[in-house]
């Protein structure tokens, strides 16, 4: 017996030596390629496939590319605008083939792209776009280009904006759990899931206006880039006039229906090459390796991403988790570097717990005595991402951006007949007062414990509201107007005094380098650093190995797992944006 438990734990140990082994073969080669020289040929095009996840910065996945990875590709906003504008200035790229049907990004982020395009095609180079399918979003995308070419049984998805929200009462109803709510404002409807089958009639009516605002902007920017008036646009919008391709192209949506192989010969028309030539095409991933960032300047703009949900303790690239330990030392380090001149703060984040939000608030005001700090807002900058930006010096945002959402809630979950009924786990406690655990799942909050969790929130309602009118340079009085929760887009919020100035990154920089006077002679460096190679790949392959013991021990049921853990992090005292918006 004692000879099969020796066998078998050799034989396991040289599976996982072996696993360990071939893992830093992997990482070792990976190594190796990422020092190999990349040459762009000349007469080159950059090809941009875009159906990816499009996050603030490219966080690389150590596993990504290995026959048992399969996470959606993602990637880097800022590092696909640094690598359009090299591609501008470099001779040997002739033009960008854009291929996108479904890019996993906000109007902000696409607008962003957008932006970069147009920048390129201002050197005299060209842009076309091309698939077989394109959405909202990689139309809007599309519209950029000096071409958009799509194929003839394809089709454009045009027919506006739509919000759609999950409500979860009758799950819960059905669970036995209660949810017990703590708000201030008519507007803070990130409890509405959780408490309704529907929208109220004030979330109804913010989600409208929002919808209209950002859909205006999105038809105004298709019409100055395809010649057709906004109303015109809107038109064929509201009545869902363009069904095919062929009606696309007669409604001046695109340009031409080719197949691919069509699509290849006009592309080898632009390059002057016969029909025998090759393309000689880069992909965005190998083109990245083929310049360098470094710029020799003594000035440094320091550009903090602050991208997902804020909650306390240390960051989570992967997990897109803005820890505010983590946010704060970047802050604080930034803030005692003399080489760095001035602060960008990169906000892409709904929002998130309270008191982490507050703590990131305190450094960004001891940055400011030091040096200029400019909010840069992507796709969201709500509730407690509103809170980081409300402190800078200036704010920029997209008119898509959606913000404000200036409210707290709290919301705790009585899970005692789901504990009890459903699995038959049962709690009882004694307790020396008259409270006792305040943040307890197992049984309801007494009256006593409601009121205060109620005076709570008022309490850090008035902080908000106050530090926002301070931010911002206007009466307390003038920002309630504005707050109880209510969500805006960018254009909405710059008519309120919100934000300052309606433009993307590359603006916020600039404002950055005039307010620290340093011109032109100025370097930008993102932060937090990317880990080492070796520490994510330990931190990816536990986290596997977490997910996958509990895969196989719930079965099932682990999307359930999956809620609860998500439920978890809306207890308690919360600044977060009414609800998981999704523009399609």
């Amino acid at each position: 017996m004692n000879f099969w438990k020796s066998f078998l734990a050799a034989f396991v140990a040289l599976i996982v030596f072996s696993f360990v082994a071939f893992i830093f073969l992997i990482g070792i080669i990976g190594g190796l390629a990422a020092e190999e020289e990349v040459v762009v040929a000349e007469n080159s095009v950059l090809h941009l496939k875009l159906d990816a996840q499009i996050t603030e910065l490219q966080v690389e996945n150590p596993l990504a590319g290995l026959p048992f990875s399969s996470e959606v590709p993602k990637i880097g906003l800022l590092q696909l605008k640094d690598a359009i504008k090299h591609a501008k200035d470099d001779a040997s790229i002739k033009g960008i083939y854009l291929e996108v049907s479904y890019p996993m990004a906000g109007f902000s982020s696409i607008e962003e792209i957008r932006q970069s395009l147009l920048d390129f095609r201002k050197s005299g180079k060209w842009v076309v776009a091309y698939d077989e399918v394109m959405s909202e979003g990689a139309y809007y995308l599309a519209s950029a280009a000096d071409k958009i070419y799509l194929n003839p049984e394809g089709e454009v998805e045009f027919n506006g904006l739509t919000i759609e929200i999950s409500f979860f009462k009758r799950l819960f109803d059905k669970l036995e759990i209660k949810p017990q709510i703590f708000r201030v404002g008519e507007f803070k409807s990130a409890v509405e899931p959780f408490i309704l089958e529907k929208m109220s009639p004030e979330n109804r009516l913010q989600l409208t206006e929002l919808a209209n605002s950002i859909y205006g902007f999105t038809l105004q920017r298709i019409g100055e880039a395809r010649n057709i008036p906004a109303e015109k646009l809107k038109e064929i919008s509201d009545k869902m006039l363009v069904h095919s391709a062929a009606e696309a192209k007669e409604f001046g949506l695109i340009d031409e229906l080719y197949y691919k192989d069509q699509l290849i010969e006009e592309l080898k028309g632009r390059l002057s090459l016969s029909k025998s030539d090759d393309i000689k095409f880069i992909k965005y991933n190998k083109y990245r390796k083929a310049y360098s960032n470094y710029k020799s300047s003594k000035n440094e703009i320091a550009v903090i991403v602050a991208d997902g949900t804020i909650m306390p303790g240390k960051a989570d690239n992967q997990q897109q988790v803005i820890g505010a330990d983590t946010f704060v030392e970047e802050i604080r380090k930034a803030r005692e570097d003399d080489d760095i001149k001035a602060i960008v703060l990169r906000v892409n984040s709904p929002g998130g717990e309270f008191r982490a939000s507050d703590m990131m608030w305190r450094e960004i005001q001891l940055a400011k005595k030091a040096k200029p700090v400019i909010a840069s807002m992507g796709d969201y900058a709500a509730s407690g991402g509103y809170y980081l930006a409300m402190g800078c010096d200036t704010i920029v945002a997209q008119p898509h951006t959606i913000t404000g959402s200036i409210g707290i809630f709290g919301m705790m979950f009585d899970m005692s007949g789901f504990l009890g009924n459903k699995l038959g786990i049962t709690f009882d406690e004694v307790r020396t007062g008259e409270f006792g655990e305040m943040y307890t799942v197992s049984r309801p909050l007494t009256e006593a414990e409601k009121n205060f969790w109620q005076k709570n929130l008022n309490k850090h309602y008035d902080t908000f509201t106050g530090k926002a009118a301070e931010g911002r340079g206007v009466a307390v009085e003038e920002i309630k107007k504005v707050a109880s929760g209510r969500v805006w887009s960018g254009a909405q919020a710059q008519e309120r005094k919100l934000v300052d100035a309606l433009g993307g990154f590359d603006d916020a920089v600039k404002i950055a380098a005039e307010s620290a006077g340093v011109g032109d002679d100025y370097k930008v460096r993102f932060y937090p650093e990317q880990r080492p190679f070796l520490e994510q790949l330990i931190s990816q392959l536990e986290e596997n190995a977490k997910a996958d013991a509990i895969k196989s021990e719930l079965g099932e049921s682990y999307i359930w797992y999956q809620q609860l853990n998500k439920i978890k992090t809306y207890q308690g005292e919360q600044a977060r944006l009414p609800f998981e918006i999704q523009l399609h």
